[in-house]
């Protein structure tokens, strides 16, 4: 195989991929993320935006609630609910402004619930508020207001006075403007209701202009990887120290360089879609019931969907989709036999397994090495992990392990950052 570091992916099918997966969470939050950037875009074109600014706004509005970690938080944000709305704003900036290319939405993404109050609104802590964060601000109020219960025409009206109640006072006047002027149209709010797909404007938005290299989609998923496991304090670490596991084992199954940072993506989109699963069910400190593990289950179903869509990305999907599957065929969810299970899926595999019963589990602390390397032995000599993977990860687990442990302790300490930061 030979990848080259040049247009591996565009940053808008990694955007969308992440803004589809923490929309599997609920159907109640389903396509909130993509109805307000479709609403934040009509309104952008109402104001005359230049389209860069249409194309970062609606990039930010891709991601505006990924600071929002639970179910409970998403649909307070929803219902109004919230007490510090704030809150999720500032942490998924913090998120996105770990990479370069997403800056400008991360500041965005910052200031999305700060009110105008006649202008004082401008600023916030001494920071200037981005005309582009009260468009998404209102574009998002707006979305929240539709019921599911009714037609969505029938509610325009009311929807309309609720906005327009709140001009100067908590949303800029120019963009309340600009919303009266479009919102009496009955085929916008049809379209926006009707699962809106944003990449329909790609053309006119050029949203896959913006292409990254593979060094660029390594540190995008890096930020990803933060995204999916800091839902909870006790997957803080895991895919960071999968990637960092895999990675090395790839490299001493003779992969090439490239091959190499695809497994890292690879292993920080491993449990992409374990954003599906429910925080009480990541976080339960006795033992699964039958149906919470069948929702368990499901999870490399959801990362295998996600991934297929992005271009350049089938390899890398096998490695990461596959990792619950075994050589025998008694993995899940595709039960998928030896044939079908590409080297890369089964080096993730075994890197996973290592991984987490290495690690403290709410239920459960992590083995000793003995342990570990004795349940690893068991199962390659049963038939559902290779032999020779798990002969290459004892031969060379001091190394592997200090890889992964510090892997870990930065994940740790990012998260300690996030989520600390505000504490002090």
């Amino acid at each position: 195989m030979t990848y080259y570091n040049r247009y591996f992916a565009t940053l808008y099918d990694l955007i969308a991929c992440m803004t589809a997966a923490v929309d599997l969470l609920d159907v109640r939050v389903s396509n909130h993320h993509q109805r307000v950037a479709f609403m934040s875009l009509k309104l952008a074109e109402q104001m005359g935006l230049p389209v860069e600014e249409r194309r970062t706004l609606v990039q930010a509005a891709l991601l505006h609630d990924i600071g929002a970690l639970t179910l409970s938080e998403r649909l307070q944000l929803i219902t109004g609910e919230a007490t510090e709305p704030e809150g999720h704003a500032r942490i998924g900036a913090r998120f996105l402004e770990d990479f370069p290319l997403l800056r400008r939405e991360a500041e965005i993404v910052r200031f999305h619930h700060v009110p105008w109050k006649n202008g004082a609104g401008e600023m916030h802590h001494g920071a200037k508020v981005p005309l582009l964060s009260h468009v998404l601000h209102l574009a998002d109020r707006a979305v929240v207001q539709i019921r599911p219960d009714m037609g969505v025409i029938s509610q325009i009206g009311a929807i309309r006075e609720v906005i327009a109640a709140q001009r100067g006072e908590v949303f800029v006047p120019e963009t309340v403007d600009a919303f009266m002027s479009m919102s009496m149209q009955e085929a916008l709010w049809l379209e926006l209701v009707d699962e809106p797909r944003i990449h329909d404007f790609m053309d006119e938005l050029s949203l896959d202009a913006v292409k990254l290299t593979l060094d660029e989609v390594v540190k995008l998923t890096d930020v990803f990887a933060h995204i999916i496991d800091f839902r909870s304090p006790f997957t803080t670490r895991h895919s960071a120290s999968v990637a960092a596991t895999a990675e090395k084992l790839a490299e001493l199954s003779g992969f090439s360089e490239n091959e190499c940072k695809m497994m890292r993506i690879a292993g920080n989109l491993h449990d992409l879609g374990k954003l599906a699963i429910p925080a009480e069910i990541l976080e339960k400190r006795s033992k699964l019931d039958p149906d919470e593990f069948d929702i368990i289950r499901g999870h490399t179903f959801y990362t295998y969907r996600l991934l297929r869509p992005i271009r350049g990305f089938e390899t890398i999907n096998q490695w990461a989709s596959y990792h619950h599957e075994r050589l025998t065929g008694n993995g899940y969810p595709f039960h998928l036999k030896a044939d079908s299970l590409p080297l890369g899926s089964r080096i993730m595999a075994v890197a996973d397994i290592f991984t987490a019963v290495t690690e403290d589990r709410p239920y459960r602390k992590g083995m000793s090495f003995s342990r570990t390397e004795d349940l690893l032995r068991d199962m390659a000599r049963n038939g559902a992990i290779s032999v020779d993977l798990v002969s290459l990860l004892l031969a060379h687990h001091e190394e592997i392990s200090q890889l992964r442990e510090e892997a870990a302790d930065q994940a740790g300490k990012r998260y300690d950052r996030l989520f600390l930061q505000d504490c002090v």
